[in-house]
């Protein structure tokens, strides 16, 4: 494995990346698995949940995705992958695809496509900052 991917990986499989950006995570186990549920608190006003529906964990990849659940904003999926790569370098990828899940995501639509830009804008950041990926 890696360095960097040996070093990241327990920090994204343990909520550590949610916590180094500004979440308080409160996941219903300490390690991403499928099934999983977390809260997601931000700013002490927000409240997010969503659930683990894949992980995957090998010398050459670690990574997981999760769910919107009733309740948050926007129904959809995130993926926070880390990949080890052919020179030795990590890649970090962060996917998401969504939709508004509630009227107020509706009307300020572009308000939270700027939210999640930004949440992932500051994952990546992060994980270079941390891991100098």
């Amino acid at each position: 494995m890696d360095a960097s991917l040996a070093e990241a990986a327990p920090v994204l499989m343990t909520w550590g990346l949610h916590e180094r950006c500004g979440l308080r995570p409160e996941p219903s186990a300490p390690r991403a698995a499928p099934g999983v549920e977390v809260v997601l608190r931000f700013a002490g006003v927000l409240r997010i949940s969503c659930q683990v529906v894949w992980t995957e964990e090998t010398p050459e990849r670690a990574g997981f995705g999760y769910g919107s659940m009733p309740g948050h904003p926007e129904r959809g999926e995130a993926a926070f992958v880390l990949d080890a790569l052919d020179d030795g370098r990590t890649r970090f990828t962060v996917r998401s695809f969504s939709r508004p899940g509630t009227f107020a995501a509706r009307v300020g639509g572009p308000v939270a496509r700027s939210l999640q830009g930004r949440a992932t804008d500051r994952f990546v950041a992060v994980m270079r900052e941390s891991f100098a990926l």
